[in-house]
Parts: structure tokens; sequence; C-alpha cells
């Protein structure tokens, strides 16, 4: 007898499970795929402790969906099923599959977050493109398939077989999609979640010429059916596939052993955002044909493959309240305060709205289940509310008319402007505290002994009512404050070395000076372009708007936000008090570094033993080079440390020049590698 709480839960976990994995299928997804993940496991749970409840029908037992009954695609049986992946979350359970499947050589490839698609070639030409469906039968899609640049209409090469099934992935890649938003809003639709949504819902368009639009890709990682082609390996059907003409992942990867798999895993946790296309995992296959067939499969998946799924990067939680916070340009900005959830590595109770504007246009209501997404960035943001969980307690937010922080009264910079802002910028507490962080951090003055406790500190206490007075601050200054006196109000270590760091920050690099100003919109990069310029602050002051605007890489926007920055007399006050104090006003001759990288686009990717990644920005910048996070044609060279990744990948694909480290300090000093 099956105890019928058990049975009732197993039912409830089954319907769920079934509910979401069709809604994910035919893009309507409702809740995060960390959560499914979530409910998948405990079905599996519950099966495994209890083998009763496990019936053939258990949707454990299944792959994908059901393909929808639509008047658009017609549903067609793939030639030979495709299957599912089963997943493991941690190290341990990925090296429990290991020692259940030992092999010579695996293949490690990137689990690419989009649509499962199969390609059926016959005699090279294609016949046939179809989803997966629930693994026997698809939509076929061959139309839209067509209009898909990745996708070849016909084979090229040698011995091309007589049939060939390929498996592979539709996607929207990263640096596509905002743009394919943009289009799809221009058009008055609402705007994609995220790159997998996009890809689903655009491969299903009705019309093929709509389809183009989208910009979809394809990578091909598997084959099924196939006459006249026979592998001994999948490493050496991805190399034939690449023959033909078709894309494979330039990730993947033949490794020799356990610990090189797991290498492979927490290589890819830090550099997952490195790829074209978003990913939520490392899928790992033994690489033999003659071992996959001997290890056999599952009713859903094969026993020679697995996913690693790193942790979610998009999760619901509770949504508690809505504040704001002002930022050091004054800028007001709502922020979300949750629940705690663990999301991309680690908790996160807070999460980004960015104006009042986005709070309204995505409906988040205070009380709400809502979405968030942390995709390399330290704070999240909300992407939406989970409507259906509503129970009517929830509660629209309204946005303050009054800084929180000084009670002055907001408003937005200029007519229709999203962002409002403190128009207090000299003595609202919050911007200021913000300013003397930002000019204490390392792409400003570098002062290591202030950071956001300090700084709130000496305004607090009085210390300081501007930043204007930092560079005249002394012992006594200090005995009043909290962070930088002992108890019996002797300066400590702390304030000792902020008045050391202080010394050392009046003698630093003039365009550290003008980003420590706080001028909107002026970062490194400008700042870097005036002070080579113009090697003084007092002539870049006098210089006219036209003639800063025609500086390399500043434009009007950045001229006319410098120029109305003096107009204000406090912030003349304050470059004259910290010149006063000695800072830096004017550059040497001999502090200019020779401009061997003049006109040259570097990529640094890897650890170098001698530079810091800030120190080889920095390495570049102060020699005339443009430093690059990104490789494509216009790069000049790309540098190349230990654990490179992707960038090295590409780089090798477009054939630019590739340097070591001793390389690249040849180019340094003398403007060539050799």
């Amino acid at each position: 007898m099956i105890d019928p709480d058990l049975r009732r839960r197993w039912n409830d976990l089954a319907e769920e499970v079934r509910r979401h994995r069709d809604l994910y299928y035919n893009d309507q997804p409702e809740i995060p795929d960390a959560d499914f993940d979530a409910l998948f496991r405990e079905l599996q749970q519950l099966e495994e402790d209890h083998p009763e409840l496990a019936v053939p029908d258990s949707p454990t037992m299944e792959v994908g969906a059901p393909a929808v009954v639509s008047s658009t695609f017609d549903n067609v049986e793939h030639l030979e099923r495709m299957m599912s992946l089963d997943n493991a979350f941690d190290e341990d359970e990925l090296r429990e599959w290991l020692t259940r499947t030992p092999s010579d050589t695996y293949l490690t490839e990137l689990k690419i977050d989009g649509l499962s698609i199969a390609l059926v070639y016959r005699d090279g030409r294609l016949e046939r493109a179809a989803t997966r469906g629930d693994g026997r039968i698809g939509e076929d899609v061959t139309a839209n398939a067509k209009v898909i640049d990745d996708i070849p209409h016909e084979l090229t090469g040698d011995d091309i077989p007589a049939l060939l099934e390929v498996r592979g992935e539709v996607f929207i890649a990263v640096e596509d999609f905002d743009e394919v938003n943009e289009l799809r809003q221009a058009e008055g639709g609402k705007p994609f979640a995220n790159p997998r949504n996009a890809a689903a819902g655009s491969l299903r368009q009705k019309n093929p010429e709509d389809v183009r639009k989208r910009r979809l890709r394809m990578i091909a990682h598997g084959i099924g059916a196939r006459e006249g082609f026979t592998p001994a390996s999948q490493h050496e059907a991805y190399t034939a596939l690449a023959g033909w003409g078709l894309p494979v992942s330039p990730y993947t990867e033949q490794v020799h052993s356990a610990d090189e798999v797991v290498e492979k895993v927490r290589h890819w946790a830090e550099h997952r955002h490195d790829a074209a296309h978003e990913m939520d995992g490392l899928v790992v296959k033994v690489d033999s044909y003659a071992e996959q067939r001997a290890l056999g499969a599952t009713s859903r998946a094969p026993r020679w493959a697995i996913a690693y799924k790193y942790p979610p990067e998009e999760v619901a939680t509770q949504l508690i309240d809505i504040q704001v916070g002002v930022g050091r340009t004054g800028r007001v900005t709502p922020f979300a305060i949750m629940e705690p959830v663990f999301v991309a590595g680690s908790t996160v109770s807070m999460a980004t709205l960015h104006n009042q504007t986005e709070v309204k246009r995505k409906g988040v209501l205070i009380g709400d289940t809502v979405v968030i997404r942390k995709a390399g960035e330290i704070i999240p943001e909300v992407l939406g509310p989970v409507v259906e969980k509503r129970d009517g307690s929830e509660r629209e937010f309204i946005f303050p008319t009054l800084c929180p922080s000084c009670g002055t009264r907001l408003a937005p910079q200029k007519e229709g402007d999203a962002d409002w802002r403190c128009p207090n910028t000299r003595s609202c507490p919050a911007q200021l505290s913000s300013r003397l962080t930002y000019l204490a951090g390392r792409g400003a003055f570098d002062i290591e002994a202030l950071g956001e406790k300090g700084a709130q500190d000496l305004i607090r206490t009085g210390i300081l009512s501007d930043e204007s007075g930092l560079f005249d601050l002394t012992e006594a200054d200090l005995a009043a404050s909290k962070v930088y006196t002992t108890k019996a109000g002797k300066v400590n270590a702390s304030g000792r070395k902020l008045l050391d760091n202080l010394a050392t920050a009046r003698e630093t690099d003039l365009w550290r000076v003008i980003v420590a100003l706080s001028i909107r919109h002026v970062g490194p990069t400008a700042a870097r372009a005036l002070a080579g310029r113009y090697r003084s602050l007092p002539a870049l002051i006098d210089a006219p708007v036209d003639d800063i605007a025609d500086t390399d890489g500043v434009g009007t926007i950045i001229a006319e936000s410098f120029r109305n920055w003096f107009e204000v007399d406090w912030h003349r006050a304050l470059v004259e008090r910290w010149a006063a104090a000695g800072v830096t006003m004017e550059e040497s001759g001999e502090d200019l570094a020779e401009q061997t990288l003049e006109g040259l686009t570097i990529v640094v990717t890897g650890s170098l033993e001698g530079f810091t990644r800030d120190g080889a920005k920095e390495a570049i910048l102060s020699r005339g080079g443009k430093a690059s996070g990104s490789v494509s044609k216009k790069t000049s060279y790309v540098v190349v440390g230990e654990n490179a990744g992707s960038k090295e990948t590409k780089a090798r694909e477009l054939e630019l020049p590739i340097l070591d480290e001793a390389g690249f300090v040849r180019l340094l000093e003398t403007g060539s590698p050799e």
C-alpha cells in the first residue's frame, strides 16, 4: 500500500513539473530554471526513496514536452530519439558520475542556453529541421531554419554521408540580444526577458522573414541517425561536421582524467560570461562512441553524458520593500529589499530597479514574488514579478518627493528625464559620502584607508563638510573620528595610514585628479585623453568647449558636462583648495610615458606573472593604446597568459597576432613585439 500523503505529494509535484516544463518549452516560463530544477530533483528523490511511486509516465521518465498542436507547424517524428541530460549540481555529484563512468578521454562542452533542433541532411542537402518536442515528435520548422545563416542548405567538402541527422542548439548571441529587444519594442512588442526565451519565440515565428530579423545562430552538439558515416568518437564527428560547413563550438575540449574535467568546470565557473552565448553549465561526455554504446541510456538520458549546472543566475524570491538610494551625482535609484536568496554563487538581499519608470514598466509591486538576475554583476537586478503568485496583499511603490538623506525636494535633471536627482550636490550626506568613496577608489586617488565606512564617519562627525578639505586633514582633525581613533581618542593605525595615503595621493597623475572630481560622464578614458592633451588642469578649464570636444574619445556631451561643472562656484573653490594643498594640477614632461602604442588596440586575457589586470591596462593606456575587453577584427594584438580561455580561441579564429608576456613587454617598450 502507498501512503496517501506520499501519493498526494507525488501527484502535486508531478503536475507542477509537467506544467512548468510545458510552459518552458513553449516559451512561457513562470519560474526560473533553478526553481524548476529543484522541483524536478525533489520528484526524483521522492521516487528514489519510494520506488513504488515511479510509474512509467512519470515526468522523470520523459524528455522535453509534447510538441504544440499548431496550425503553423506540422508535427514530425525524429529519425532517432532526442534525449535529455542528467544533471550534477556540485563537484561531489560530478565525481560520483566520473567514478561510475571511467574513460581515457572525455569532452567538455558549454551547455548553451537556447532551443534544441534536429537537422536532417540527405545526400548533403537540408531536408528538414525540427524542434526537440518530447524527444520523439517535434515541430517542423524547416522554413525558419533556412533563414538562419549558420545552418547550411547544402553541405560541402568530401565524403558527405547519404544521411546525417545533426543535433544542435539555436540561440541569440549576447551581443545581439539588446538590439533584438530594441527592434521588438519598436514594433510594439514586449521585450524578451532573456536570450533563451527570445530564441525559442523567434524560431516559432509564422513568417521566416520575421525570424531573419532575430539574428538566430546555431551550434551543432551531436549526431543522430547516419548512413555512410562511422566516426570513432564524438570529437572525430565534430571535426567532420566542421569540414562540411556546420558550426561547432570553439569551446569544446578533450580532457583525459576526472581531475581535468573538474578543472574545466572550475575554469568556466569563472569565465561563464566570456562565451558568445549564454550558458548555464558544462556538459561532460565520454568521447568514444564504442564506450557510449556500452554505457547505454535510461528512459530519458544517456549514461555517457552529464550536465554540470552552475549556481543559478535567475531565481525567484519575495520582494519585501522598495527603498531609494542617492548616488554621488545625486541620482535617486530605487532598489529592492528581498528575502535573502542564493544566486550566481552568493546570497543576495538587494537588487536594483534602476529608476521609477522601470518600476512601473516592469509592473513590480511590494510584496510580489519577483525574478532576479545576476549575470556577472555585483548587484543583481529585478527582471519582473511572478503575477500568478499574487494574493491581493501587494501594494504599489510610491516614489519619494524629498531626498531621503537631506530632505531636499527631488527633481529631474531635465524635462522628461527618467532619472530624478537631489539638487543639494554640495552637502547632501549621501552624495558626499559616495563621492568620497569614489575618489578614494583605485581608478582615482587610490586612498586605501578611505572606504565607505570611513567616508561616512568623516561626514557624520563634521570633520569634512565637503571633499575640498580632504587633503588638509591632520591628526588633530581625526581626533573627533569614531573610525580613525582608539577608544582613548588617539589616532589609530587606520588614521595614520589615511594621512600617509593622502600624502602619496597628492602627487598622483593628473588624469586621476580629473576622475576624482566626479564630473558626470567623465570617466578614466576621457580623463586620460584630456590630461594627455592639455597636460594642465588650468589649461583644460580655460579651453573652449568645441576644442575639448575635439579631443579623441571625448565628444560634445563630455565637453559640455566638463564646462558646466566648472561653472559652479564651489566646484572651482574645491579645485583651488586641492591645488593649495599640493595636489597635482599639471603633468611634468618626464611623467609622460613614450607613446609606443598609439593607434593600437590591445586585449589581455589570462593571468600574467608581471602584471595585475589593472596594471596591464594601465601600461597600455599610459602608452597611448586602447585596452579592450573583447576580441574583434579591429584588435591589433591579443596578449595571452595562463588560463586564457575563449578570447584566445577567438583570436586564433580571426588569425590575430598573439603575444606571450615577453612579447607584451617588448611591445610596451618599443611599439613592436619583435
